[in-house]
């Protein structure tokens, strides 16, 4: 292996096993590279000589940063502003309009950076600002992610270089952001409805309260059979009657239609909770 990190099957195997209790993540066979990469920083930043130390620590069980550390550096935060831009559309012109007159709760279960939580609080704005919801129309985003750098950058609502202004166009970068040199920042006035919290898909839910509708894109597809199917029904459980949820373009719901009822709308697909 590079920079004379070696790692064992044995190793590797034992990483697998705790990143899918832990984290729910599988990361199947040939992906040795994948955590040599990312373990790496993690092994110099603890002090700890390689990964059979890093193994012998995750089995102790006794050092939280350590295991936040592994997690953190083996979650994928790949993500944009306005992903999947029919979802936004649906949202705001078919699911949120049954919601006028109270508080709209809105989830996005996997929030990474922001720009998915701060999407869909653009997108609420620009449908006030068109007629297409009420002005006031009164809502609330929570967004969770289980990794804690991810959930700090989010929190701080400032993105830099290309990949932080990806999938915004220009009108939308000076309407929400304040430009700071390389680097964009979302307004203050856009911030208030969204609120960050780190959280584990594998805890229960029940703190979290009841929600109308669900964002949780391209993040089953790294849960095993079982864990997806258990994800799945406690989402049930968690929305309103009516409520929807979103996942990703590729991710398929064929064997879960007793839970949710696929619909679509022009170019986007959304499930209701049934």
């Amino acid at each position: 292996m590079k920079g004379g990190v070696s790692l064992s099957e044995e190793q590797y195997q034992a990483i697998a096993r705790y990143l899918e209790r832990c984290a729910g993540i599988r990361l199947g066979a040939g992906k040795e590279y994948l955590v040599v990469s990312r373990l790496r920083g993690v092994l110099q930043r603890h002090g700890l000589a390689g990964f059979d130390a890093l193994v012998q620590a995750l089995q102790a069980g006794g050092d939280r940063a350590i295991q936040t550390a592994v997690v953190d550096a083996m979650t994928t935060n790949e993500t944009f502003w306005f992903r999947d831009a029919a979802h936004y559309r649906i949202l705001v012109e078919q699911l949120l309009p049954a919601c006028i007159g109270r508080t709209a709760r809105i989830w996005s279960a996997a929030a990474s950076t922001g720009q998915e939580p701060y999407s869909i609080t653009f997108a609420i704005q620009e449908a006030v600002l068109s007629g297409r919801l009420p002005r006031g129309f009164d809502y609330q985003i929570l967004g969770t992610d289980i990794s804690p750098s991810a959930l700090a950058q989010a929190e701080a609502a400032r993105y830099c270089g290309l990949a932080g202004v990806r999938g915004l166009t220009l009108e939308q970068r000076q309407r929400f952001f304040v430009d700071d040199g390389d680097c964009i920042e979302v307004q203050a006035a856009y911030r208030r409805q969204v609120r960050f919290r780190p959280f584990n898909l594998l805890d229960s839910f029940d703190q979290l309260g009841r929600f109308d509708v669900i964002f949780c894109r391209n993040v089953l597809i790294y849960f095993s059979q079982e864990r997806k199917r258990d994800i799945l029904e406690r989402f049930h459980r968690t929305l309103n009657p009516g409520g929807a949820l979103f996942l990703g373009s590729t991710e398929s719901m064929s064997e879960h239609a007793d839970l949710f009822e696929m619909e679509r709308h022009g170019t986007g697909l959304v499930y209701r909770r049934c």
